[in-house]
C-alpha cells in the first residue's frame, strides 16, 4: 500500500497564509477597481455631460446671430414700404449693415413682398457685395457688384430664370407666422453644404402683412466644429433633427454624393457607421418612449461588437422653431484603462510575499481608495456646477494622471485661453450663484452686470493684424481685472465682448459711475508691440434685482442696453 503523500508543517503555515494574502489582495485588487470604476463613471458622465453643453453653446453661438440680421435689416415696428424702389437706399444701406455683423455665416439677407418684389444682398467679403434687385413679378433678376456700404452699382447681369420668391419655402412658411420661424434643412448644390433659413414676416404701418425678410445659414461651420472636438479617438459627436437627419458629424458626412445625381441630405441610418447608428438607436428609443428630454441624459449601452459606450444626449429648441438633438458617445474603454492596469499592479504586489505583502497591500488599498474618494466627490462638486472644486490628488500613476486631467478639465472650462478670464460658462454660474447667495445668507446686497463691447477693435485687426488684436484683448483684460475689487469678477464673454460683475451696486446711480469708470479705462490707448492704438468701448448695464431674475436675463439686459447706448452714439 503507497503511503500517504506527506505534508509538512511548514506546508500548513505556508499555503493557508498564501492563501489568505492572495485573496485577500484579489479582494483589494477588486474593491480598489470598484472605486475606481464609480470614479470613472462619475467623471466620463461629466466629460460627456460638458461636451454635450459646449456644442450646445457653438449651435446657439451660430445660429443666435440670424436674429439679430434679421431684425438690423427690418426692426420689428418698421413699416415695410409698399413698393421696393421707393426705398431701395435705405434697404440697401441696412442689408449691408445686418451682413456686417455676423459675416460667417449670416452674409445673405433678403426681402420678397406680396407683390413678387425681392430685394437681396450677398457679401462676398468685407468690403464687397453684390445686390439682387426684382421689381417686377414676372422680369428676371437684376444682379449688380460694388464695393463698400454705398459703393457704384456695376452693369447688371440678368439671370436666365424667373425668380418666384412667394413660391419658396422660405416665404411660405412666415407667411402663416407672426415671428421668426425657421425652413427646413436643405442642400446649397453650389456648395453641396447644409443650409437653414431663418425669416420672418413684415407688416406695413396698419399691421397688414407686405412681406418675408429672411436670412441663409451655412451649416459648415458647425461641422467643422464638431469635427475638431478633442475626447478621443474613438469619440462620436453628431447632430442631428429628430427624423433622424444629420446636421452635423464628428466621424461621417452630413451630405452625401450620389454618381450622376443631386447631393442629398444624410441620416444616422444610412451613414454608415456602426457606433453612431448604435447611439442614434439610444435617443431613438428615448424619444419613442415619450421620456421628457429638457436637460442633458446619460447612459450606458452595449456598441457594436459588445463593446460598453457611454452616451449623453440633449435636446435643443428656440421659438422659432429649431429642435435640434447633440448626442455625444464614447467607449467605456477609454476612461477605464488606468483603472484597470492599477488592478493589476495592486494584485501582484499583494501576492508578492507573507506579512509584508499583506500589509504593503492594504495600505495600497487604503491610498488608491482615499484619492478615488476625492475622485468621485470632486466630479459630484463639478456635476452640481462648482467648477472651483479643490483637487488634493498629487500622484505619479494612471490615478495622478487622471487627476492632472481634471484639474486641466476644470481650467478649461472655466478660463478664457487667451485672457486668462473666467470664460461665459463660469461667468453664467457665479451670476447664479449671486442670485442664489442672498436667500440662503439672508442678505440684501445687490449688483450689476456689465456688458463691454469694444467700439473699434476690428480696426485693429484689419490694420495691424490678429496678434495684435489678441494682444489688445489681453491688455483690456488685465485693465477690466485691475480696475475690479474683491467680489467682482471679469470675464471674456465672446469676441471682443467682456462682461463683469461687480458686488455691491446700491442704486443706478452707483452703476451709472462705475459704467464711466470703465468706459474711461477703455479710452485710453493700448500700446502694441507693433503700434498703439486707441479703441473706446461701450458699456451696458443691468442691475440685479430690477433689470432680471437669473443670470441669462441679467446678461441680455446688459447687452441689449449697451447695443442702445451705441446706436445713440453712432445717431448723435
Amino acid at each position: 500500500m503507497k503511503p500517504p503523500v506527506r505534508i509538512t508543517l511548514g506546508s500548513w503555515l505556508t499555503v493557508p497564509y498564501v492563501a489568505l494574502v492572495t485573496g485577500v489582495a484579489l479582494l483589494i485588487g477588486l474593491l480598489s477597481y470598484r472605486a475606481g470604476s464609480q470614479a470613472v463613471d462619475t467623471v466620463a458622465d461629466n466629460l460627456l455631460l460638458e461636451t454635450v453643453a459646449r456644442i450646445g453653446q457653438a449651435i446657439d453661438r451660430h445660429v443666435v446671430g440670424s436674429a439679430a440680421t434679421l431684425e438690423t435689416a427690418f426692426p420689428v415696428g418698421l413699416p415695410a414700404p409698399t413698393r421696393i424702389e421707393t426705398e431701395l437706399t435705405s434697404l440697401r444701406t441696412r442689408f449691408w449693415i445686418a451682413t456686417s455683423l455676423n459675416l460667417d455665416p449670416n452674409n445673405y439677407v433678403y426681402y420678397a413682398n406680396r407683390q413678387g418684389q425681392f430685394i437681396g444682398l450677398w457679401r462676398h467679403s468685407q468690403e464687397e457685395g453684390e445686390l439682387r434687385l426684382k421689381l417686377e413679378p414676372d422680369e428676371f433678376r437684376q444682379l449688380s457688384r460694388f464695393k463698400g456700404i454705398y459703393g457704384e452699382l456695376s452693369p447688371p447681369n440678368k439671370e436666365t430664370k424667373v425668380y418666384e420668391p412667394r413660391s419658396r419655402p422660405w416665404y411660405e412658411a412666415a407667411i402663416s407666422k407672426s415671428g421668426h420661424t425657421w425652413s427646413p434643412i436643405y442642400v446649397d448644390f453650389r456648395k453641396a453644404e447644409l443650409v437653414a433659413t431663418r425669416a420672418r414676416s413684415v407688416v406695413d404701418m396698419k399691421g397688414n402683412f407686405q412681406g418675408v425678410v429672411a436670412t441663409d445659414i451655412s451649416l459648415n461651420t458647425l461641422n467643422e466644429f464638431v469635427r475638431s472636438l478633442k475626447t478621443s479617438s474613438l469619440a462620436i459627436a453628431f447632430i442631428i433633427e429628430p427624423d433622424g437627419n444629420l446636421i452635423a458629424s464628428s466621424r461621417t458626412a452630413n451630405v452625401q454624393h450620389p454618381q450622376g445625381g443631386r447631393p442629398a441630405r444624410l441620416s444616422v441610418a444610412d451613414s454608415g457607421d456602426a457606433a453612431q447608428v448604435a447611439a442614434y438607436v439610444q435617443v431613438k428609443k428615448w424619444l419613442l418612449e415619450g421620456k421628457p428630454l429638457n436637460k442633458a441624459v446619460t447612459q450606458r449601452f452595449e456598441g457594436p461588437d459588445g463593446e460598453v459606450m457611454q452616451l449623453a444626449f440633449d435636446r435643443l429648441r428656440d421659438d422659432a422653431g429649431l429642435d435640434w438633438i447633440m448626442v455625444v458617445a464614447m467607449p467605456r474603454s477609454d476612461f477605464m484603462s488606468g483603472v484597470t492596469s492599477n488592478l493589476v499592479r495592486t494584485t501582484l504586489i499583494g501576492a508578492a510575499g507573507a506579512g509584508a505583502a499583506l500589509a504593503l497591500g492594504l495600505g495600497i488599498m487604503g491610498w488608491i481608495t482615499r484619492d478615488l474618494r476625492r475622485l468621485a466627490e470632486a466630479a459630484r462638486e463639478i456635476g452640481a456646477g462648482r467648477l472651483d472644486t479643490p483637487l488634493n490628488v498629487h500622484r505619479s500613476d494612471e490615478i495622478g494622471d487622471l487627476a492632472n486631467t481634471f484639474r486641466q478639465m476644470q481650467h478649461q472650462l472655466s478660463t478664457d485661453n487667451l485672457t486668462g478670464l473666467v470664460n461665459r460658462d463660469a461667468l453664467l454660474r457665479s451670476i447664479t450663484a449671486r442670485i442664489q447667495q442672498p436667500r440662503r445668507a439672508d442678505d440684501d446686497r445687490h449688483f450689476a452686470v456689465l456688458f463691454i463691447d469694444l467700439d473699434d477693435f476690428k480696426l485693429i485687426n484689419d490694420r495691424l493684424g490678429h496678434a495684435a488684436g489678441d494682444q489688445a484683448l489681453i491688455e483690456f483684460g488685465a485693465r477690466l481685472r485691475n480696475a475690479s475689487r474683491v467680489g467682482d469678477l471679469v470675464a471674456r464673454y465672446a469676441g471682443d465682448e467682456f462682461v463683469m460683475l461687480v458686488d455691491n451696486v446700491e442704486n443706478a446711480e452707483a452703476a451709472e459711475q462705475v459704467r464711466t469708470k470703465i468706459e474711461g479705462l477703455l479710452r485710453d490707448a493700448v500700446r502694441l508691440d507693433v503700434d498703439s492704438a486707441t479703441v473706446g468701448g461701450t458699456v451696458g448695464v443691468a442691475a440685479y434685482p430690477w433689470d432680471g431674475q437669473t443670470a441669462e436675463e441679467l446678461v441680455q439686459r446688459a447687452d441689449a442696453d449697451m447695443y442702445s447706448r451705441k446706436r445713440a452714439r453712432r445717431s448723435s
